[in-house]
């Protein structure tokens, strides 16, 4: 049994949360903007919010890479569910592929008693490579890693996710999930 599958099987149904904490994943390819979204968001919600990062948990704690049934994706859900269920916001950000992470992202949706927000932010290749030459980590990986990485519309099953386009700013895609997810009313 993989690490997923096991992760999965012993937290299956357990419900999590309150109905008044507020859970919102951020998904979308590398540069898309995810990382800035999120950091804005915790910024203007204040105390009181988890921000879970796919980044820090897989390549900073684990030093893992991204594949199935990584032992990131248990950790990510871990993490998520331990902050809501300690009445924390929490907000989930990464590339969180779909075929990888789906499963886990469903299962904490289903079991999370608040509401909860999905988006993907929907970024074109060519806008991608053009964020990148900007980033502090343009010397680390380039085209061909980003292509590597790169799926269009990786979308998960079932239309939870609200698709935002490359034409929103980073102020207005913050300004849609405060709105959205009612973080910008509940900030302290």
């Amino acid at each position: 049994m993989t690490p997923w599958a096991g992760w999965a099987a012993a937290t299956a149904g357990t419900a999590v949360g309150s109905e008044t904490t507020r859970l919102v994943v951020l998904r979308g390819n590398s540069a898309s903007g995810k990382s800035t979204v999120a950091a804005e968001v915790r910024r203007r919600h204040g105390r009181g919010i988890a921000l879970v990062g796919q980044d820090n948990l897989r390549r900073v704690v684990l030093r893992e890479r991204d594949v199935p049934d990584g032992v990131n994706i248990g950790l990510i859900d871990t993490v998520a569910r331990y902050a809501l269920e300690h009445g924390y916001h929490v907000l989930v950000e990464g590339i969180l592929y779909a075929a990888h992470y789906g499963p886990m992202l469903e299962a904490l949706r289903r079991d999370h008693r608040g509401p909860t927000h999905h988006y993907y932010l929907d970024v074109s290749f060519d806008e991608t490579l053009l964020r990148h030459a900007g980033k502090p980590q343009v010397a680390e990986y380039g085209e061909a890693e980003l292509r590597g990485w790169y799926r269009p519309l990786d979308l998960l099953p079932g239309g939870v996710e609200t698709v935002v386009p490359e034409t929103s700013g980073s102020a207005e895609t913050v300004e849609r999930v405060l709105s959205d997810s009612g973080l910008g009313a509940a900030a302290s």
